[in-house]
Formats: C-alpha cells, structure tokens, sequence
C-alpha cells in the first residue's frame, strides 16, 4: 500500500497518525509512506525522527482576531501555494489511499488527493469536529470518529464508528512500573499531567494542592511539563509527592496507577478508557469549540470518571474529588467497568480494514 498521511500542530493529530502508519506497517509490511506536515510544528521532528519520509508545506490557521487578519490575507495565498504543491505531490508519490488525522494543514492535503481522484479517509478524534474537517467534508470519502455522539456532524454513510488508535497501541505497550520514578509499590497512585508541554494554569493551581497531601496515604506522581519543570521544581514538596518534567512512553506507566487526573484531550482519554484506570478530567477551556468539556462529559455521563471545570479547580476541590475515588472501592470498580465498556480496543485494526475496504471500491 502506498499511503500520504497528513496531521499537525499537536499531538493529539499526531500520535493517532503514527498509530495508524504502525497499524498499516504491521499488516503490510511493505508499504510505503509519506507524512506532510507543518514547517514550524511538532510534527517537524516527531515524524522524520520515526524514520518516515516527510515534507513540510509552509501554512498557518486562519483566525477570527481583527489584530490577525493580515496574516489571514497572507494564508490564503500560502493555501493555494500548498494546494498546487500537493497537486504535484499526488503525481509523484501514486498513493493507493490519503489520511488526514487533524489539523490545518490537512486542508490542500485532502483537496489535492480528491482533486486528483485518489481516495481520501479522514480521522476525527474529538467529540465536536475541527474547522479543518468540517471544510473537507465535501472532498471525503470516509470518515472515522472517535465518539458516538460525533456521527450527527457527519452525513449518514460517510461516517463509522472507529475509536481513537492511540487506544490500541497504549493496550501493546509495555508496563512501566511506578518504582521507576521513586513511588512506593505497595501504596495508591496519583498520576497527575496537563499535556507534553504542561499548563501554567494548572500548575499553579497545583502547587497548594501538592503541598497539602502531606499526610496522605497515596503517592503523587506529577509531570509539569518541560517548559515549567524548573520553575515549579523550586517548591518544596512532600516525600510522598514526586515531581518529573516529562515522561516518554506514558501509557506504559499509566497501567500501574490507580488513578489519572489530566486534561481531557482525545488521545489521553483513549489510553485512559483502553487501560480502565479511573480518571479526573479538566478539560482545557482554550479549545477550539470547547470540545474538551464535551470529551469529559462523555466519560461522565457514562459514569466512567469526574470532572473539575478549571474555573472550579482549587486545591481543597481536587483533594476531595481524588480521595472521594480512592477511598471507595465501590466507585472505583464502577469506573474501571465503565472505561472498558466505552473503550475500543481495535480501532486502528477497524481503520486498516476501512482504508482496505475504501481501496477496493
């Protein structure tokens, strides 16, 4: 199979791209793949470092702020340029499918590929689509989402159930016990992150709460993020609280804490609801669409987990919601039953299958 997959600006596009791109290798072990990206985004380095060929196309979002609307002027004339580069892209490389798993850069991506009349498949991973995939529907041949409640967005037949594929690969890897990072093995443990590169919101309003588990009988592992780690490093913490900038493979150690508390990002909750591990979700407010709060309100009208809105976040406020968890058996094994319920353990397998399927006709 030879396959352009095209996802960017953050690693919730990214990292279901790649866990397709493994899906693809594992099956067809022969295929072949290009990644189109960003210039000036994750994806830049993430994708080449994986050993996939890349080309990055100069294009940024449009935005609605008057102060930016310059750059909107100048957006448009970089769309069509990477349009016309996708164009000469689609005549080059052949591709038997294209895949666009989010982001703005998908837009000439898939256009080009329909424009040539190369079959196009399309991943959302949140509960409220993006404005990018909004604007593809009409250029689509298929569409994957990650949520039940996203199928309404869609045309009816252009649209399957497909879970996210980062939950399949957070289900093959490997554990990673929490004594790596100094936490003691025979107590609870909190896991506690905001993203790769962390949030300075909620880590200020973490630090009172940290400092405040003194006498708990729980381990607290908490990961600011690069960006803030030094900075936030500078508080003194208890012994029983365990502060890191960042963790590689962090599905790995996620199957051996008995409770998360993260934002509610597409990808993290897929690994959350794969491995079953109850959760406390604080959706970012500074979203597109707000589509975190409605990714947590999935998982709690399922009875799978808790919400904390951030403008309700205070250190007293995540304490009770964190030991009202722990502390009953009951509940917890309610939600682990619940994640497992909602989970879909072979999305990126039922993906595969589709682009199959999508290939044929």
């Amino acid at each position: 199979m030879r396959v352009i997959v095209t996802a960017g600006g953050t690693g919730g596009h990214i990292y279901p791209a790649l866990a397709i791109i493994d899906k693809i290798k594992e099956l067809e072990p022969k295929s072949e793949f290009l990644y189109i990206g960003t210039h000036n985004r994750m994806e830049n380095t993430i994708v080449p470092e994986r050993g996939i060929d890349y080309v990055p196309i100069e294009i940024y979002g449009l935005s609605t702020s008057l102060k930016l609307m310059g750059r909107n002027v100048k957006n448009v004339f970089l769309i069509q340029k990477a349009y016309k580069k996708c164009l000469k892209i689609m005549k080059d490389f052949k591709p038997d499918i294209v895949i666009g798993v989010g982001g703005y850069v998908t837009y000439p991506v898939i256009k080009a590929a329909h424009k040539c009349g190369i079959k196009t498949f399309v991943h959302e991973q949140n509960s409220i689509p993006g404005k990018a995939n909004k604007a593809l529907l009409k250029y689509v041949d298929l569409v994957g989402v990650s949520f039940n409640d996203s199928l309404k967005y869609f045309t009816k037949n252009k649209a399957i159930m497909t879970g996210n594929p980062c939950s399949e690969n957070a289900l093959k890897i490997k554990k990673i016990n929490k004594e790596t990072y100094g936490l003691d093995p025979k107590k609870k443990s909190v896991l506690i992150f905001s993203g790769s590169l962390g949030s300075s919101t909620v880590n200020n309003k973490m630090i009172d709460y940290l400092k405040m588990v003194k006498d708990s009988d729980y381990d607290v592992l908490y990961i600011t993020g690069k960006s803030s780690y030094e900075e936030f490093n500078k508080n003194k913490f208890p012994k029983n609280v365990h502060v890191v900038p960042y963790v590689d493979n962090l599905s790995g150690l996620m199957k051996d804490m008995d409770l998360i508390v993260s934002r509610a990002g597409a990808s993290s909750m897929a690994e959350i609801t794969a491995l079953g591990v109850p959760c406390i979700l604080i959706p970012s407010p500074f979203v597109a669409n707000n589509h975190q709060y409605y990714n947590a309100l999935s998982i709690v009208e399922s009875h799978a987990g808790e919400m904390i809105e951030e403008s309700n976040l205070t250190a007293m406020e995540l304490k009770k919601h964190v030991e009202g968890i722990l502390n009953d058996e009951k509940k917890m094994k309610m939600y682990k039953e619940n994640l497992q319920k909602l989970s879909i353990n072979d999305s990126a397998t039922i993906i595969y299958n589709a682009l199959k399927d999508l290939i044929k006709d």
